[in-house]
């Protein structure tokens, strides 16, 4: 690692542990960290200098009201607000020791290790096998394709149910089907971080229960973040949580204790529902 940005990010780590308090192991050292990150549309700041870090094979969940900022926060992390024009970044993340804001980084490789499933399921219009194989393929991982592709279903907690169909259309699949096509295409390029943008809004509960069971599974290997507008969702899957409000982190710190005795009077009104 590079010394000097290994300080920057243990200093950095001890001013959150000092503000949480409690909750977050002094010997892990974050897969990623924001620090000080804000964002602009224009004139106006989506994101204000929001320092959230994300620790190895954990599940941090993004809370807040419509319009507070944790999407656009999201895809901070994989440079998808690259696309959008106008948009400007203060501040840094780090994926290890590297700020993926520096110039010398390319977003492309970059989203090969952070990988991100949508709101909606959004298989590519080509046969199962297709659409785990694509992505693969076209970044130069050419080899066993076949068992590439098993076993990101497998993870996915697909395979059962497509064995016999993979040369049929991903869009012939369930919406609930889909999504988890769409997380077995992610797994397929072997990120270290998956981010995900309220992937159970569009499903019905039985789909989102399984979302929910392969989220406990997928982090025994990756770090995941996921933002959902469900308050019970968070509370079920994550680790850690971090309450947005108007572009502001309000209150970072591990799930059960920001759900049951919040530090911040904000949280605390939210968690409990007197507003939304």
């Amino acid at each position: 690692m590079e010394t000097s940005n290994r300080n920057i990010i243990e200093e950095h780590l001890k001013k959150i542990r000092s503000s949480v308090k409690d909750g977050i192991d002094v010997d892990t050292f974050p897969i990623m960290i924001s620090k000080q990150l804000s964002l602009y549309y224009g004139d106006f700041k989506a994101v204000n200098e929001a320092s959230i870090p994300i620790f190895p094979q954990t599940v941090t969940a993004v809370i807040g009201p419509s319009g507070c900022g944790k999407s656009s926060y999201l895809r901070c992390f994989n440079r998808m607000n690259d696309y959008i024009p106008g948009v400007k970044i203060d501040g840094s993340i780090f994926l290890h020791d590297q700020d993926i804001y520096d110039e010398d980084v390319d977003p492309v490789s970059l989203r090969r290790k952070i990988g991100m499933v949508f709101q909606k399921p959004n298989p590519f219009p080509k046969t199962i096998y297709q659409n785990i194989a694509w992505g693969p393929k076209i970044n130069g991982m050419k080899d066993h394709m076949d068992d590439r592709v098993q076993q990101a279903l497998e993870k996915a907690a697909l395979w059962n149910e497509v064995k016999d169909k993979l040369h049929q259309s991903g869009l012939s699949l369930s919406g609930g089907q889909q999504q988890r096509l769409c997380i077995a295409r992610t797994i397929a390029m072997e990120p270290e971080v998956i981010l995900m943008d309220e992937p159970c809004s569009a499903l019905d509960p039985i789909s989102t229960g399984r979302i929910e069971d392969l989220i406990f599974e997928l982090k025994k290997k990756y770090s995941i973040v996921i933002v959902t507008h469900n308050m019970q969702q968070a509370a079920r899957v994550s680790d850690f949580t971090v309450f947005m409000y108007q572009g502001d982190v309000i209150e970072y710190g591990p799930t059960e204790r920001i759900f049951t005795r919040p530090q911040k009077k904000q949280t605390e009104d939210y968690v409990r529902g007197k507003f939304g």
